[in-house]
């Protein structure tokens, strides 16, 4: 017996290479998205009336995966006196509205058994810095064409179907 395994033993060498190797890279893989995986008590398409009245604000933009399969993420302005993308929940849960930075926008706000879609966005059409239009636009074009929403306590995930994360925190409650 000990002389078949001997005779194994060069064959498993590269095996356990590549086995290293692959498990390598998909332990980096993993972390390279951690900050985009919700967590496991995270609420995948909650209902609207969790969202009446809040406020949140885009803080990070993971672009899709490349080639490689690493996750790039996007410049954003943020906070109050770079003018940053916010979105909020109105109190009757049928609308949202905010600003891409340069504009204002508003949609409705469409709910069914999987959870809610917007439709109907329409903004105001200020000329920005051609690179802020730009930002607008294709924010603009992941609300219009998102596919899922997370959320976990004051962090709100929207994925687009073109696997671009837009990451949102809540910046408080509206009052009427």
């Amino acid at each position: 017996m000990a002389i078949k395994i001997a005779l194994f033993t060069p064959l498993l060498r590269p095996l356990n290479k590549v086995i290293l190797a692959i498990s390598c890279a998909g332990l980096c893989l993993l972390t390279a998205c951690a900050n985009i995986i919700p967590p496991c008590n995270a609420k995948t398409s909650p209902p609207s009336s969790e969202l009446r009245n809040t406020k949140w604000e885009l803080v990070r933009w993971n672009l899709s995966p490349n080639a490689m399969g690493e996750v790039r993420t996007r410049q954003i302005p943020q906070g109050e006196t770079s003018n940053p993308i916010q979105i909020q929940f109105d109190a009757n849960g049928d609308r949202i509205s905010g600003s891409t930075g340069c504009n204002r926008f508003t949609a409705r706000l469409n709910e069914d058994a999987r959870g809610f879609t917007l439709d109907q966005i329409v903004s105001t059409k200020m000329a920005c810095s051609p690179q802020r239009m730009e930002l607008e636009n294709d924010f603009l074009y992941e609300l219009n064409d998102y596919r899922s929403i997370v959320r976990n306590g004051d962090q709100l995930l929207m994925i687009g179907a073109d696997r671009e994360v837009l990451s949102f925190m809540q910046r408080g409650s509206l009052t009427n």
